[in-house]
């Protein structure tokens, strides 16, 4: 059976040019970027390639960006990092939303654990904090503000220049979540006010087990890990040079490309949506996050809740038919629980329980998508009868 995958925001297929990129490094000479033979060189000159390649895209320097195991070390790393940096000039505050990354809330939870003082603010029913928010919640011991850029369950894109300028107007340092955000949305460095931001390579087309964090110059951090001086002294330990390489040519793939991408993932998502309708009912799928249409969204996430049929039920029967998608909340001993996302944003217990997340992007189609409307049609009726 012919699989449909409309997961790409947990994971996203290899680019054909990041494999290649990858499997070049595996089968060529083998050098550690440290060493000074010319192996090592090989090595070092791939490896400054792929960082000038990725941080002239973002419009930052090389010496700012830093290269991580993916997304939640980055954002370990940076708000960890940052805060027990800060701590020492009596900054011991951090403020966060309740609709982030788990990479996020539990790393400021250990902090808290350490002695820091934590505020986690509320989001609207579309999953967007209000500005004033923050801003009252700014206090003179406030170190760091950590937002995400698009969430990984709803697509809701969060004002984040708003926010910088606020950050910066109160000299607070701002870090960015963007794992969901890059290669769906334009990023410039140069002109957003953030400090630190958190990257992901297998979320834009590239390996697993790589990522990045921008660190502003003049931001100060504690590394995590204590070892070499790789990375300027703030990330040790040997460079994953095959995954980097595999990284940055994802990464020109998806930043080449996003002109052309976005409008046919605003397609997918807003026809899924009819198609949905089309066959459940318009009372019986909701959109969890914002509209169809709306510029407050992401491109290539959506969020719907089908009342009635549990997300359980649904994504079983979407398994069954070789469609892949998710129910947006952590699985844990076998046993799906509700999403603190859509929690947060107080939705009503049924929407809540029959939430289903479907995400687009690399090899997906609209004929492709057709097809998989017209495999739920054929078991549409039977949940329906026996939900």
């Amino acid at each position: 059976m012919e699989r449909i995958y409309y997961d790409h925001a947990a994971t996203s297929p290899m680019h054909p040019d990041a494999a290649a990129a990858m499997m070049d490094v595996y089968t060529g000479t083998v050098g550690n970027a440290s060493s000074i033979h010319g192996n090592g060189r090989s090595a070092r000159g791939l490896l400054n390639r792929s960082r000038d390649l990725i941080a002239g895209g973002i419009g930052c320097t090389a010496a700012e960006l830093v290269f991580t195991s993916g997304g939640t070390e980055s954002d370990n790393m940076a708000i960890i990092g940052v805060a027990r940096a800060a701590r020492k000039r009596g900054k011991s505050h951090i403020i966060t939303l309740a609709t982030e990354h788990h990479a996020v809330l539990h790393a400021c939870e250990s902090l808290e654990s350490e002695g820091f003082r934590l505020s986690v603010l509320p989001v609207n029913e579309q999953g967007t904090v209000n500005v004033q928010h923050i801003a009252d919640a700014i206090a003179d011991d406030t170190a760091l503000i950590s937002v995400m850029y698009v969430n990984n369950e709803t697509g809701t894109i969060q004002p984040i220049a708003e926010i910088g300028e606020l950050a910066r107007s109160r000299g607070v340092l701002f870090h960015v979540d963007a794992v969901q955000a890059l290669g769906v949305l334009p990023i410039d460095l140069r002109s957003l006010p953030v400090d630190l931001m958190s990257f992901s390579a297998h979320k834009i087309n590239g390996p697993q087990g790589v990522g990045a964090l921008f660190v502003r110059k003049g931001t100060v951090l504690v590394p995590l890990l204590h070892g070499g001086s790789q990375e300027r002294k703030r990330r040790p330990g040997t460079e994953n040079v095959a995954g980097i390489a595999a990284f940055a040519a994802a990464f020109e793939h998806s930043v080449n490309s996003l002109a052309n991408r976005k409008p046919l993932l605003d397609k997918l998502r807003y026809t899924w949506i009819e198609r949905m309708i089309d066959l459940f009912g318009e009372e019986h799928v909701v959109v969890n996050g914002h509209p169809a249409a709306s510029e407050a969204s992401a491109s290539h996430i959506v969020n719907l809740s089908f009342p009635g049929i549990s997300s359980e039920t649904m994504l079983m029967n979407l398994d069954l038919a070789g469609i892949a998608a998710s129910s947006g909340s952590a699985c844990t001993a076998g046993a799906l629980e509700p999403s603190h996302v859509l929690e947060a944003m107080g939705i009503s217990r049924e929407r809540l329980e029959s939430a289903v997340r479907f995400s687009f992007g690399l090899g997906n189609t609209m004929e492709e998508l057709e097809c998989a409307a017209k495999k739920i049609a054929t078991f549409t009726s039977r949940i329906r009868t026996n939900a």
